[in-house]
Protein backbone atom coordinates (compact mmCIF):
# COMPACT_ATOMS: atom_id res chain seq x y z
CA UNK A 1 0.00 0.00 0.00
CA UNK A 2 1.08 3.26 -0.74
CA UNK A 3 -0.30 6.72 0.57
CA UNK A 4 0.09 10.07 -0.52
CA UNK A 5 1.37 12.73 2.30
CA UNK A 6 -1.24 15.40 3.21
CA UNK A 7 1.53 17.69 3.76
CA UNK A 8 2.68 17.40 0.15
CA UNK A 9 -0.62 16.97 -1.60
CA UNK A 10 -1.26 19.92 -3.07
CA UNK A 11 -0.28 18.82 -6.18
CA UNK A 12 -1.70 16.28 -8.12
CA UNK A 13 1.57 14.58 -8.57
CA UNK A 14 2.36 13.12 -5.10
CA UNK A 15 0.09 9.80 -5.88
CA UNK A 16 2.79 9.24 -8.76
CA UNK A 17 5.81 9.68 -6.51
CA UNK A 18 6.66 5.78 -6.21
CA UNK A 19 5.89 5.00 -9.94
CA UNK A 20 9.72 5.32 -11.04
CA UNK A 21 10.41 2.75 -8.74
CA UNK A 22 7.72 0.44 -9.43
CA UNK A 23 6.98 0.16 -13.00
CA UNK A 24 11.00 -0.51 -13.47
CA UNK A 25 10.95 -3.29 -10.78
CA UNK A 26 7.30 -4.70 -12.09
CA UNK A 27 8.25 -4.79 -15.56
CA UNK A 28 11.73 -6.71 -14.69
CA UNK A 29 9.97 -9.12 -12.79
CA UNK A 30 7.73 -10.07 -15.90
CA UNK A 31 10.98 -9.71 -18.50
CA UNK A 32 12.79 -12.66 -16.18
CA UNK A 33 9.45 -14.13 -16.38
CA UNK A 34 9.73 -14.16 -20.16
CA UNK A 35 12.88 -15.42 -20.22
CA UNK A 36 14.53 -15.60 -23.66
CA UNK A 37 11.13 -16.13 -26.00
CA UNK A 38 9.03 -13.08 -27.04
CA UNK A 39 12.18 -10.92 -27.87
CA UNK A 40 10.06 -7.87 -29.93
CA UNK A 41 7.88 -8.18 -26.88
CA UNK A 42 10.50 -7.85 -24.42
CA UNK A 43 11.95 -4.63 -26.47
CA UNK A 44 8.26 -3.33 -26.26
CA UNK A 45 7.71 -3.71 -22.53
CA UNK A 46 11.06 -2.10 -21.71
CA UNK A 47 10.32 1.31 -23.85
CA UNK A 48 7.31 1.70 -22.65
CA UNK A 49 7.95 1.13 -19.25
CA UNK A 50 11.29 3.95 -19.42
CA UNK A 51 8.78 6.41 -21.58
CA UNK A 52 6.27 6.49 -18.84
CA UNK A 53 8.54 6.91 -16.33
CA UNK A 54 10.04 10.04 -18.50
CA UNK A 55 6.35 11.48 -18.77
CA UNK A 56 5.97 10.52 -14.63
CA UNK A 57 8.79 12.29 -14.10
CA UNK A 58 8.01 15.81 -16.06
CA UNK A 59 4.80 16.11 -14.64
CA UNK A 60 6.56 15.69 -11.07
CA UNK A 61 9.05 18.28 -12.20
CA UNK A 62 6.40 20.78 -13.14
CA UNK A 63 4.25 19.79 -9.77
CA UNK A 64 7.53 19.90 -7.84
CA UNK A 65 8.00 23.85 -9.22
CA UNK A 66 4.82 25.15 -9.39
CA UNK A 67 3.75 23.73 -5.58
CA UNK A 68 6.42 22.28 -3.95
CA UNK A 69 8.04 19.08 -2.70
CA UNK A 70 5.51 16.13 -3.57
CA UNK A 71 5.48 13.45 -0.93
CA UNK A 72 4.31 9.60 -0.91
CA UNK A 73 4.61 7.17 2.51
CA UNK A 74 4.82 3.78 2.10
CA UNK A 75 1.95 1.66 3.53
CA UNK A 76 0.70 5.05 4.92
CA UNK A 77 3.52 4.97 8.01
CA UNK A 78 4.85 8.35 8.70
CA UNK A 79 8.26 9.21 9.79
CA UNK A 80 9.83 8.53 12.14
CA UNK A 81 9.09 4.70 11.72
CA UNK A 82 7.63 4.65 7.67
CA UNK A 83 9.55 4.90 4.23
CA UNK A 84 9.18 8.17 2.51
CA UNK A 85 9.59 8.87 -0.99
CA UNK A 86 10.11 13.37 -1.91
CA UNK A 87 10.40 14.59 -5.54
CA UNK A 88 11.39 18.25 -5.14
CA UNK A 89 12.74 20.25 -7.58
CA UNK A 90 16.39 18.76 -7.34
CA UNK A 91 14.89 15.18 -7.82
CA UNK A 92 12.46 15.50 -10.14
CA UNK A 93 14.70 17.63 -12.16
CA UNK A 94 17.61 14.53 -11.65
CA UNK A 95 14.56 12.24 -12.47
CA UNK A 96 13.80 13.83 -15.75
CA UNK A 97 17.24 14.18 -17.15
CA UNK A 98 18.36 10.22 -16.07
CA UNK A 99 15.07 9.05 -17.59
CA UNK A 100 15.59 10.90 -21.28
CA UNK A 101 19.14 9.16 -20.90
CA UNK A 102 18.00 5.67 -19.76
CA UNK A 103 15.28 5.95 -22.72
CA UNK A 104 17.84 7.08 -25.30
CA UNK A 105 20.30 4.13 -24.16
CA UNK A 106 18.06 1.48 -24.11
CA UNK A 107 16.96 2.59 -27.78
CA UNK A 108 20.55 2.25 -28.56
CA UNK A 109 21.16 -1.27 -26.97
CA UNK A 110 17.80 -2.46 -28.85
CA UNK A 111 19.04 -1.21 -31.91
CA UNK A 112 22.14 -3.09 -31.49
CA UNK A 113 20.70 -6.15 -30.12
CA UNK A 114 19.10 -6.23 -33.28
CA UNK A 115 22.02 -5.04 -35.87
CA UNK A 116 24.07 -7.55 -34.12
CA UNK A 117 21.15 -10.41 -34.46
CA UNK A 118 21.40 -11.17 -30.83
CA UNK A 119 18.43 -12.98 -29.60
CA UNK A 120 19.49 -15.16 -26.66
CA UNK A 121 20.89 -14.71 -23.55
CA UNK A 122 22.51 -11.36 -23.52
CA UNK A 123 19.50 -9.65 -24.27
CA UNK A 124 17.06 -11.24 -21.79
CA UNK A 125 19.43 -10.85 -19.02
CA UNK A 126 20.13 -6.63 -20.19
CA UNK A 127 16.68 -5.93 -19.98
CA UNK A 128 15.99 -7.30 -16.50
CA UNK A 129 19.04 -5.97 -15.72
CA UNK A 130 18.91 -2.51 -17.08
CA UNK A 131 15.40 -1.66 -15.46
CA UNK A 132 16.73 -2.83 -12.24
CA UNK A 133 18.86 -0.05 -12.88
CA UNK A 134 16.73 2.42 -13.63
CA UNK A 135 14.59 1.17 -10.42
CA UNK A 136 17.53 1.68 -8.42
CA UNK A 137 18.62 5.02 -9.79
CA UNK A 138 14.76 6.24 -9.42
CA UNK A 139 14.51 4.93 -5.68
CA UNK A 140 18.32 7.02 -4.82
CA UNK A 141 16.82 10.23 -6.26
CA UNK A 142 13.46 9.84 -4.38
CA UNK A 143 14.87 8.56 -1.36
CA UNK A 144 13.75 10.29 1.86
CA UNK A 145 15.61 8.81 4.41
CA UNK A 146 18.97 7.44 4.76
CA UNK A 147 18.16 3.99 4.42
CA UNK A 148 16.46 3.90 1.35
CA UNK A 149 19.32 5.95 -0.10
CA UNK A 150 21.52 3.23 1.01
CA UNK A 151 19.38 0.62 -0.50
CA UNK A 152 18.92 2.67 -4.04
CA UNK A 153 22.93 2.24 -4.35
CA UNK A 154 22.51 -1.88 -3.36
CA UNK A 155 19.92 -2.20 -6.37
CA UNK A 156 22.16 -0.26 -8.75
CA UNK A 157 25.45 -2.11 -7.10
CA UNK A 158 23.11 -5.57 -8.17
CA UNK A 159 22.37 -4.77 -11.63
CA UNK A 160 25.58 -3.01 -12.44
CA UNK A 161 27.45 -5.92 -12.01
CA UNK A 162 25.17 -8.05 -13.96
CA UNK A 163 25.55 -5.74 -16.91
CA UNK A 164 28.96 -4.82 -16.50
CA UNK A 165 30.16 -8.65 -17.12
CA UNK A 166 27.33 -8.85 -19.75
CA UNK A 167 29.32 -11.89 -21.98
CA UNK A 168 31.26 -13.45 -19.47
CA UNK A 169 34.83 -12.58 -20.86
CA UNK A 170 37.84 -12.27 -19.16
CA UNK A 171 38.31 -8.80 -19.30
CA UNK A 172 34.32 -7.84 -18.20
CA UNK A 173 34.96 -10.49 -15.17
CA UNK A 174 38.06 -8.90 -14.27
CA UNK A 175 36.63 -4.90 -14.45
CA UNK A 176 33.54 -6.49 -13.00
CA UNK A 177 35.30 -7.67 -9.88
CA UNK A 178 37.17 -4.59 -9.32
CA UNK A 179 33.90 -2.39 -9.43
CA UNK A 180 32.14 -4.73 -6.88
CA UNK A 181 34.93 -4.73 -4.50
CA UNK A 182 35.06 -1.15 -4.37
CA UNK A 183 30.98 -0.79 -4.45
CA UNK A 184 30.82 -3.59 -1.62
CA UNK A 185 33.77 -1.45 0.77
CA UNK A 186 31.95 1.82 0.31
CA UNK A 187 28.25 0.31 0.98
CA UNK A 188 29.62 -1.36 3.85
CA UNK A 189 31.13 2.18 5.06
CA UNK A 190 27.84 3.57 4.22
CA UNK A 191 25.66 1.25 6.03
CA UNK A 192 28.18 1.90 9.43
CA UNK A 193 27.29 5.75 9.02
CA UNK A 194 23.84 5.10 8.85
CA UNK A 195 23.44 3.25 11.70
CA UNK A 196 26.14 6.09 13.69
CA UNK A 197 23.64 8.26 12.71
CA UNK A 198 20.11 6.09 13.90
CA UNK A 199 22.10 5.60 17.19
CA UNK A 200 23.09 9.31 17.97
CA UNK A 201 19.29 10.74 16.26
CA UNK A 202 16.54 7.64 16.75
CA UNK A 203 15.61 8.52 12.87
CA UNK A 204 16.74 8.21 9.23
CA UNK A 205 14.78 10.48 8.03
CA UNK A 206 16.65 13.37 6.50
CA UNK A 207 13.67 15.99 7.05
CA UNK A 208 14.04 14.97 10.88
CA UNK A 209 17.84 14.95 10.76
CA UNK A 210 18.06 17.89 9.41
CA UNK A 211 16.69 19.31 12.84
CA UNK A 212 18.07 17.11 15.30
CA UNK A 213 22.06 17.50 13.67
CA UNK A 214 22.25 21.12 15.10
CA UNK A 215 22.23 19.35 18.74
CA UNK A 216 24.58 17.12 18.42
CA UNK A 217 28.19 16.96 19.46
CA UNK A 218 30.24 18.24 17.26
CA UNK A 219 32.55 15.37 17.00
CA UNK A 220 29.57 12.92 16.38
CA UNK A 221 28.20 15.52 13.37
CA UNK A 222 31.93 15.62 11.58
CA UNK A 223 32.32 11.82 12.01
CA UNK A 224 28.93 11.35 10.35
CA UNK A 225 29.62 13.99 7.35
CA UNK A 226 32.85 12.46 6.74
CA UNK A 227 31.40 9.00 6.48
CA UNK A 228 28.99 10.21 4.03
CA UNK A 229 31.68 11.89 2.23
CA UNK A 230 33.66 9.28 1.69
CA UNK A 231 30.94 6.78 0.58
CA UNK A 232 29.43 9.56 -2.04
CA UNK A 233 32.98 10.89 -2.97
CA UNK A 234 33.64 6.87 -3.98
CA UNK A 235 31.06 6.83 -6.00
CA UNK A 236 31.05 10.00 -8.07
CA UNK A 237 34.86 8.99 -8.85
CA UNK A 238 35.87 12.11 -7.18
CA UNK A 239 39.99 11.50 -6.84
CA UNK A 240 41.75 9.93 -4.78
CA UNK A 241 38.72 7.23 -4.72
CA UNK A 242 38.57 7.03 -8.70
CA UNK A 243 41.28 4.66 -9.32
CA UNK A 244 38.68 1.72 -10.08
CA UNK A 245 36.35 4.03 -12.86
CA UNK A 246 39.18 4.03 -15.57
CA UNK A 247 39.46 0.36 -15.58
CA UNK A 248 36.28 -0.71 -15.18
CA UNK A 249 33.80 1.09 -17.59
CA UNK A 250 36.09 0.58 -20.97
CA UNK A 251 35.28 -2.94 -20.81
CA UNK A 252 31.53 -2.88 -21.32
CA UNK A 253 28.98 -2.67 -23.75
CA UNK A 254 28.83 0.44 -25.40
CA UNK A 255 25.35 1.36 -23.77
CA UNK A 256 26.45 0.05 -20.54
CA UNK A 257 29.34 2.17 -20.66
CA UNK A 258 27.63 4.93 -21.59
CA UNK A 259 25.17 5.32 -18.99
CA UNK A 260 27.68 4.53 -15.91
CA UNK A 261 29.48 6.79 -16.94
CA UNK A 262 27.30 9.56 -17.69
CA UNK A 263 24.45 8.71 -15.15
CA UNK A 264 25.98 6.89 -12.10
CA UNK A 265 28.61 8.95 -10.91
CA UNK A 266 26.00 11.77 -10.76
CA UNK A 267 24.22 10.05 -8.31
CA UNK A 268 27.19 10.54 -5.94
CA UNK A 269 27.14 13.88 -6.72
CA UNK A 270 22.98 14.04 -6.41
CA UNK A 271 23.32 12.59 -3.09
CA UNK A 272 26.45 14.94 -1.82
CA UNK A 273 24.55 17.81 -3.05
CA UNK A 274 21.20 16.87 -0.76
CA UNK A 275 23.69 15.59 2.40
CA UNK A 276 25.45 18.88 2.20
CA UNK A 277 22.58 21.15 1.78
CA UNK A 278 19.90 19.25 3.97
CA UNK A 279 21.76 17.62 6.59
CA UNK A 280 25.07 19.74 7.10
CA UNK A 281 24.73 23.29 5.96
CA UNK A 282 27.78 25.81 6.52
CA UNK A 283 30.88 25.35 5.13
CA UNK A 284 31.89 23.09 7.50
CA UNK A 285 34.04 20.65 4.89
CA UNK A 286 34.20 22.94 2.44
CA UNK A 287 37.85 23.52 2.40
CA UNK A 288 38.59 19.45 2.36
CA UNK A 289 36.36 19.30 -0.88
CA UNK A 290 37.70 22.42 -2.44
CA UNK A 291 40.96 19.73 -1.92
CA UNK A 292 39.47 17.31 -3.62
CA UNK A 293 37.86 19.58 -6.41
CA UNK A 294 41.20 20.65 -7.37
CA UNK A 295 42.63 17.36 -7.65
CA UNK A 296 40.25 15.61 -9.42
CA UNK A 297 40.10 18.98 -12.32
CA UNK A 298 44.26 18.20 -12.73
CA UNK A 299 44.99 14.88 -12.09
CA UNK A 300 41.57 13.60 -14.26
CA UNK A 301 42.38 15.86 -17.27
CA UNK A 302 46.33 15.29 -16.96
CA UNK A 303 45.53 11.39 -17.70
CA UNK A 304 43.05 12.08 -20.46
CA UNK A 305 45.94 13.86 -22.25
CA UNK A 306 48.44 10.83 -22.04
CA UNK A 307 45.58 8.36 -22.90
CA UNK A 308 46.06 6.97 -26.88
CA UNK A 309 42.41 5.05 -26.21
CA UNK A 310 39.32 7.02 -26.80
CA UNK A 311 37.57 5.08 -24.28
CA UNK A 312 39.89 5.55 -21.39
CA UNK A 313 40.79 8.96 -22.78
CA UNK A 314 37.00 9.96 -21.75
CA UNK A 315 37.14 8.37 -18.72
CA UNK A 316 39.71 10.16 -17.38
CA UNK A 317 37.88 13.58 -18.49
CA UNK A 318 34.82 11.84 -16.04
CA UNK A 319 37.04 12.20 -13.51
CA UNK A 320 38.46 15.71 -14.15
CA UNK A 321 34.87 17.18 -14.72
CA UNK A 322 33.76 15.33 -11.65
CA UNK A 323 35.77 18.06 -10.18
CA UNK A 324 34.12 21.19 -11.35
CA UNK A 325 30.38 19.84 -9.56
CA UNK A 326 32.23 19.59 -6.36
CA UNK A 327 33.31 22.85 -6.91
CA UNK A 328 30.05 24.36 -6.72
CA UNK A 329 29.30 21.89 -3.35
CA UNK A 330 32.45 23.17 -1.59
CA UNK A 331 31.25 26.70 -2.07
CA UNK A 332 28.38 25.74 -0.27
CA UNK A 333 26.58 29.18 -2.16
CA UNK A 334 23.19 29.81 -3.29
CA UNK A 335 25.20 30.40 -6.77
CA UNK A 336 27.32 27.43 -6.36
CA UNK A 337 24.87 25.16 -6.04
CA UNK A 338 22.86 26.33 -8.97
CA UNK A 339 26.46 25.99 -10.83
CA UNK A 340 27.20 22.72 -9.98
CA UNK A 341 23.16 21.22 -10.86
CA UNK A 342 23.39 23.42 -14.80
CA UNK A 343 26.90 21.22 -14.63
CA UNK A 344 25.36 17.75 -13.47
CA UNK A 345 22.57 18.27 -16.41
CA UNK A 346 25.01 18.65 -19.25
CA UNK A 347 27.02 16.72 -17.80
CA UNK A 348 25.10 13.61 -18.07
CA UNK A 349 23.69 14.22 -21.49
CA UNK A 350 27.62 14.80 -23.59
CA UNK A 351 28.94 12.36 -21.34
CA UNK A 352 26.56 9.61 -22.51
CA UNK A 353 26.56 11.02 -25.96
CA UNK A 354 30.01 10.07 -26.05
CA UNK A 355 30.16 6.95 -25.48
CA UNK A 356 27.25 5.84 -27.17
CA UNK A 357 29.18 7.31 -30.14
CA UNK A 358 32.57 5.67 -29.42
CA UNK A 359 30.67 2.38 -29.84
CA UNK A 360 29.78 3.49 -33.10
CA UNK A 361 33.32 4.37 -33.99
CA UNK A 362 34.32 1.06 -32.31
CA UNK A 363 31.86 -0.82 -34.77
CA UNK A 364 33.42 1.26 -37.69
CA UNK A 365 37.27 0.33 -36.52
CA UNK A 366 37.08 -2.90 -34.27
CA UNK A 367 39.13 -0.58 -31.84
CA UNK A 368 39.02 2.39 -29.94
CA UNK A 369 43.06 3.16 -30.18
CA UNK A 370 43.79 6.02 -31.57
CA UNK A 371 46.96 5.18 -32.96
CA UNK A 372 44.67 2.23 -35.14
CA UNK A 373 41.93 4.60 -36.29
CA UNK A 374 41.42 7.35 -38.76
CA UNK A 375 39.94 8.75 -41.63
CA UNK A 376 36.31 8.17 -39.88
CA UNK A 377 35.37 11.58 -40.94
CA UNK A 378 35.80 10.87 -44.59
CA UNK A 379 34.27 7.42 -44.32
CA UNK A 380 31.30 7.90 -42.10
CA UNK A 381 30.73 11.84 -41.97
CA UNK A 382 27.73 11.75 -39.60
CA UNK A 383 29.68 9.81 -37.30
CA UNK A 384 31.86 12.23 -37.31
CA UNK A 385 29.29 15.18 -36.70
CA UNK A 386 27.59 13.56 -33.55
CA UNK A 387 31.56 13.09 -32.31
CA UNK A 388 32.60 16.30 -33.26
CA UNK A 389 29.38 18.44 -31.40
CA UNK A 390 29.49 16.82 -28.07
CA UNK A 391 33.04 17.31 -28.20
CA UNK A 392 32.92 20.62 -28.19
CA UNK A 393 30.21 20.85 -26.02
CA UNK A 394 32.34 19.27 -23.38
CA UNK A 395 35.37 21.07 -24.12
CA UNK A 396 33.32 24.28 -22.80
CA UNK A 397 33.47 26.09 -26.57
CA UNK A 398 31.31 28.95 -26.23
CA UNK A 399 27.86 29.28 -26.59
CA UNK A 400 27.27 25.74 -26.41
CA UNK A 401 26.32 24.86 -22.40
CA UNK A 402 29.62 23.11 -21.45
CA UNK A 403 30.88 26.83 -21.45
CA UNK A 404 27.56 27.90 -19.56
CA UNK A 405 27.91 25.47 -16.98
CA UNK A 406 31.79 26.20 -16.83
CA UNK A 407 30.71 30.07 -16.39
CA UNK A 408 28.26 30.06 -13.85
CA UNK A 409 30.55 27.79 -11.96
CA UNK A 410 33.66 30.32 -12.41
CA UNK A 411 31.12 33.17 -11.45
CA UNK A 412 29.88 31.39 -8.39
CA UNK A 413 33.83 31.42 -7.11
CA UNK A 414 34.75 34.76 -7.80
CA UNK A 415 32.21 35.97 -6.19
CA UNK A 416 32.82 34.10 -2.70
CA UNK A 417 36.52 35.24 -3.18
CA UNK A 418 39.33 33.25 -1.40
CA UNK A 419 42.92 32.21 -2.23
CA UNK A 420 42.09 28.72 -2.62
CA UNK A 421 38.68 29.57 -4.66
CA UNK A 422 41.25 31.88 -7.49
CA UNK A 423 43.69 28.27 -7.66
CA UNK A 424 40.63 26.66 -8.49
CA UNK A 425 39.15 29.08 -11.03
CA UNK A 426 42.66 28.71 -12.46
CA UNK A 427 42.63 25.04 -12.47
CA UNK A 428 39.00 24.93 -14.03
CA UNK A 429 40.20 27.01 -16.64
CA UNK A 430 43.37 25.02 -17.20
CA UNK A 431 41.14 22.11 -17.47
CA UNK A 432 39.04 23.56 -20.16
CA UNK A 433 41.91 23.88 -22.00
CA UNK A 434 43.46 20.68 -22.03
CA UNK A 435 40.21 18.92 -22.85
CA UNK A 436 39.96 20.92 -25.68
CA UNK A 437 43.40 19.16 -26.38
CA UNK A 438 42.46 16.00 -25.62
CA UNK A 439 39.74 16.05 -27.67
CA UNK A 440 40.96 17.48 -30.52
CA UNK A 441 43.82 15.38 -30.31
CA UNK A 442 41.26 12.34 -31.04
CA UNK A 443 39.64 14.22 -33.13
CA UNK A 444 42.54 14.81 -35.29
CA UNK A 445 43.78 10.64 -35.20
CA UNK A 446 40.64 9.22 -34.99
CA UNK A 447 38.46 11.24 -37.33
CA UNK A 448 40.48 13.51 -39.52
CA UNK A 449 43.73 12.04 -40.57
CA UNK A 450 43.21 9.22 -43.24
CA UNK A 451 42.64 6.06 -42.65
CA UNK A 452 45.23 3.51 -42.03
CA UNK A 453 45.37 0.60 -44.35
CA UNK A 454 43.62 -3.08 -43.62
CA UNK A 455 41.76 -1.32 -41.08
CA UNK A 456 37.90 -1.12 -42.30
CA UNK A 457 36.42 -4.12 -43.15
CA UNK A 458 32.79 -4.14 -43.43
CA UNK A 459 30.98 -7.43 -42.19
CA UNK A 460 30.76 -9.56 -38.86
CA UNK A 461 33.90 -11.01 -36.87
CA UNK A 462 32.65 -13.83 -34.90
CA UNK A 463 35.26 -14.23 -32.66
CA UNK A 464 37.53 -11.34 -30.47
CA UNK A 465 41.06 -12.32 -29.74
CA UNK A 466 41.15 -12.72 -25.92
CA UNK A 467 44.14 -13.65 -23.76
CA UNK A 468 44.34 -15.22 -20.59
CA UNK A 469 47.32 -15.40 -18.16
CA UNK A 470 46.20 -19.64 -17.56
CA UNK A 471 46.78 -19.51 -21.86
CA UNK A 472 49.80 -21.86 -23.03
CA UNK A 473 52.45 -19.59 -24.75
CA UNK A 474 53.17 -20.49 -28.34
CA UNK A 475 56.65 -20.04 -29.58
CA UNK A 476 56.94 -16.82 -31.47
CA UNK A 477 56.75 -17.42 -35.38
CA UNK A 478 59.70 -16.31 -37.71
CA UNK A 479 59.05 -13.16 -39.90
CA UNK A 480 59.05 -15.08 -43.06
CA UNK A 481 56.40 -17.70 -41.72
CA UNK A 482 54.43 -14.86 -39.94
CA UNK A 483 54.15 -13.01 -43.46
CA UNK A 484 52.79 -15.74 -45.26
CA UNK A 485 50.20 -16.82 -42.39
CA UNK A 486 49.39 -13.04 -42.40
CA UNK A 487 48.48 -13.42 -46.14
CA UNK A 488 46.99 -16.77 -45.91
CA UNK A 489 44.42 -15.22 -43.27
CA UNK A 490 44.14 -12.17 -45.40
CA UNK A 491 43.19 -14.29 -48.81
CA UNK A 492 40.83 -16.26 -46.23
CA UNK A 493 39.11 -12.99 -45.11
CA UNK A 494 38.77 -11.89 -48.97
CA UNK A 495 37.04 -15.35 -49.91
CA UNK A 496 35.27 -15.85 -47.08
CA UNK A 497 33.98 -12.17 -47.74
CA UNK A 498 33.41 -12.92 -51.52
CA UNK A 499 31.35 -16.38 -50.64
CA UNK A 500 28.79 -14.83 -48.02
CA UNK A 501 27.54 -12.35 -50.55
CA UNK A 502 30.15 -9.55 -49.81
CA UNK A 503 29.63 -9.71 -45.66
CA UNK A 504 33.64 -9.17 -45.55
CA UNK A 505 33.43 -11.40 -41.80
CA UNK A 506 37.00 -11.65 -41.65
CA UNK A 507 39.24 -13.28 -38.64
CA UNK A 508 39.73 -10.80 -36.37
CA UNK A 509 43.97 -11.38 -36.82
CA UNK A 510 43.54 -9.47 -40.12
CA UNK A 511 42.82 -6.36 -38.47
CA UNK A 512 46.68 -6.49 -36.64
CA UNK A 513 46.06 -6.72 -33.01
CA UNK A 514 43.09 -7.41 -30.36
CA UNK A 515 39.33 -6.35 -31.10
CA UNK A 516 37.26 -4.25 -28.96
CA UNK A 517 34.32 -6.51 -27.82
CA UNK A 518 31.75 -4.35 -29.20
CA UNK A 519 28.49 -6.56 -28.64
CA UNK A 520 26.78 -7.20 -25.95
CA UNK A 521 28.10 -11.20 -26.24
CA UNK A 522 31.56 -9.96 -26.49
CA UNK A 523 31.78 -9.84 -30.19
CA UNK A 524 33.58 -7.80 -32.43
CA UNK A 525 31.15 -6.17 -34.62
CA UNK A 526 32.19 -3.95 -38.02
CA UNK A 527 29.97 -2.38 -39.99
CA UNK A 528 29.92 -0.12 -42.96
CA UNK A 529 28.00 2.74 -41.58
CA UNK A 530 26.52 3.03 -38.05
CA UNK A 531 23.10 1.21 -38.17
CA UNK A 532 19.96 3.50 -38.23
CA UNK A 533 18.82 2.26 -35.17
CA UNK A 534 21.93 2.78 -32.99
CA UNK A 535 22.11 6.43 -34.80
CA UNK A 536 19.33 8.05 -34.05
CA UNK A 537 19.13 7.77 -30.41
CA UNK A 538 22.84 9.00 -30.36
CA UNK A 539 21.58 11.69 -32.04
CA UNK A 540 18.52 12.89 -30.54
CA UNK A 541 20.81 12.90 -27.13
CA UNK A 542 23.37 15.58 -29.23
CA UNK A 543 20.02 17.88 -30.39
CA UNK A 544 19.40 17.82 -26.35
CA UNK A 545 22.36 18.72 -25.84
CA UNK A 546 22.40 21.64 -28.40
CA UNK A 547 18.97 22.24 -27.34
CA UNK A 548 20.26 23.53 -23.50
CA UNK A 549 21.73 26.16 -25.40
CA UNK A 550 18.55 27.63 -26.76
CA UNK A 551 16.83 26.67 -23.45
CA UNK A 552 19.94 28.35 -21.21
CA UNK A 553 17.43 30.72 -19.71
CA UNK A 554 14.83 29.07 -18.73
CA UNK A 555 17.14 26.12 -17.33
CA UNK A 556 19.08 28.43 -15.20
CA UNK A 557 16.02 29.55 -13.62
CA UNK A 558 15.07 26.43 -12.78
CA UNK A 559 18.01 25.42 -11.56
CA UNK A 560 18.27 28.94 -9.49
CA UNK A 561 15.29 27.76 -7.95
CA UNK A 562 16.52 24.57 -7.09
CA UNK A 563 19.64 25.93 -4.97
CA UNK A 564 17.09 28.35 -3.75
CA UNK A 565 14.77 25.29 -2.33
CA UNK A 566 18.05 23.11 -1.46
CA UNK A 567 19.89 26.53 1.00
CA UNK A 568 16.60 27.15 2.21
CA UNK A 569 15.64 23.22 3.53
CA UNK A 570 12.22 24.33 5.20
CA UNK A 571 10.01 23.49 2.30
CA UNK A 572 11.71 19.92 2.10
CA UNK A 573 11.35 19.48 5.66
CA UNK A 574 8.23 21.03 6.20
CA UNK A 575 6.87 18.63 3.34
CA UNK A 576 7.68 15.33 4.75
CA UNK A 577 7.18 16.31 8.57
CA UNK A 578 3.91 18.51 8.35
CA UNK A 579 5.45 21.28 10.60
Amino acid sequence: MIAASPAGADGPASALVALPVILPLFAAGLKLGIGVRLQRTQRVISTVVLATVLAVALVLLVDADRYGPQVMFAGGWRPPVGIVLVADRLSALMLVVSSSVTLCVLLYSVGQGMADQEEGTPMSVFHPAYLVLVAGVSDTFLAGDLFNLYVGFEIMLTASYVLLTLGGTVTRIRAGATYAIVSLLSSVLFLAAVAVVYAATGTVTMAELARRFDALPAGVAVLAQISLLTVFCTKAAVFPLAAWLPDSYPTAPAPVTAVFAGLLTKVGIYAMLRTQTLLFPGDRLSGALMVLALLSLLVGILGAVAQTDLKRLLSFTLVSHIGFMVFGIALATRAGFAGSVFYVVHHITVQTTLFLVVGLVERRGVTTDLRRLGGIAKLSPVLGLVFFVPAMNLAGVPPLPGFLGKFGLLRAGVAHGGAMVYVLIAAGSATSLLTLYALAKAWNLGFWRAAPPQLYVVGVVLDTVETDEESPEEPPARPEQEGRERGGREQGGREQGASSGGSGAVDVDVLAGRAGTTSFAGRAITTGQPPAAMLVPTAALVAAGLAFTVLAGPLSSLTARVAGELTARTPYVTAVTGR
